[in-house]
């Protein structure tokens, strides 16, 4: 499962911007065991820019953009970082880690540093602190809470940067909590039987979740204008493949608006999507969604052969746990 407290963050990262006069940023990074020959750099105000490798093997650019947070991405991992005008970074990163190893240097290197140590200790207190029960789950919230402020405040960071991280961590602890009482509502959901649907086909007629009795079926709720739901598309395929022909029915249910239907139907033959493509019949308020409390997508369920739920929030298609959970189910 992709880090939700990551996530939490990017939802906000963009409206971050401390102006909208464009900066000058001096960029490069050196990545091991690289997944792509490009790194792109989305900001404020819609700014992106995909930086190809060199002959070097260094991705290295000038950025134009506007102070403030940004992201980076592979095309596999993101992460954040800060930017501001004047900052020459170089950045070292092993895919094979992540965050454990990026490591920044130059011009901005201190608050870049800070925000990566924050992901790693954003990660290891979803791995540690989610599952927990309520009170003991409050108390570690808690202490991450006092321990991070603390943490923003001590260190020898620019100013401009302790006021934006400030902003941005009540918004990712308000939504912390939030997303752990949901999670603790669809959790209860598991082992009870799923709840059904009759949903238009992209092949034609009606399918129901009843139709695929015996079998482990792998529902993905995404729509169109959904980005992340976008990037789990090559990852769903592969799985598919993987698993052609075994115990299993992968199971894709758009939750477009009506109007916007001749839109799902081009992207599945465009995309040549795989699976079973289905149609909500009423977008988020169709009742599938309301009775699996989904508030955002993409959103992955895994049902076993007797209809019950094995997991009412299963990991995403790029995660290797879903692998590891499907070959030991799935013959």
């Amino acid at each position: 499962m992709r880090k939700l407290t990551y996530l939490l963050l990017l939802s906000v990262f963009i409206s971050f911007a401390q102006t909208e006069k464009k900066s000058a940023v001096k960029f490069s990074a050196k990545i091991e065991n690289r997944n792509s020959d490009t790194l792109t750099i989305y900001g404020p105000n819609r700014f992106k820019q995909i930086i190809p490798v060199n002959k070097n093997g260094v991705f290295e650019a000038t950025l134009e953009t506007a102070d403030g947070i940004h992201q980076f991405s592979d095309g596999v991992e993101s992460s954040l970082m800060y930017l501001k005008n004047g900052d020459d970074l170089a950045m070292t990163m092993n895919t094979k880690e992540f965050d454990e190893s990026i490591v920044y240097k130059g011009k901005g290197a201190e608050e870049n540093n800070f925000m990566a140590q924050k992901a790693l200790k954003d990660e290891q207190f979803e791995l540690t602190a989610f599952d927990k029960e309520s009170e003991e789950f409050n108390k570690m919230f808690e202490a991450k809470k006092t321990a991070d402020f603390e943490s923003l405040e001590k260190g020898k960071l620019d100013e401009t940067f302790k006021a934006t991280i400030k902003k941005m961590m009540t918004q990712q602890f308000s939504g912390m909590q939030r997303m752990y009482t949901e999670n603790l509502q669809i959790k209860k959901l598991n082992g009870n039987p799923s709840p059904s649907f009759a949903y238009e086909n992209h092949k034609g007629g009606v399918t129901k979740l009843e139709d695929f009795k015996g079998k482990y079926v792998y529902i993905d709720v995404w729509a169109t204008w959904c980005g992340p739901c976008r990037a789990e598309i090559p990852f769903l395929k592969k799985t598919e493949e993987k698993y052609h022909g075994k115990n299993i029915e992968f199971v894709s249910i758009s939750i477009d608006k009506l109007k916007d239907k001749d839109k799902w139907r081009a992207m599945v033959d465009d995309k040549q999507l795989g699976g079973v493509q289905l149609f909500a019949d009423n977008d988020w308020n169709s009742q599938f969604v309301k009775d699996y409390g989904i508030n955002g997508i993409p959103r992955f369920i895994l049902i076993g052969p007797d209809g019950n739920i094995v997991n009412a929030n299963a990991d995403r298609p790029s995660s290797e746990d879903l692998d590891k959970v499907l070959s030991e189910l799935v013959n």
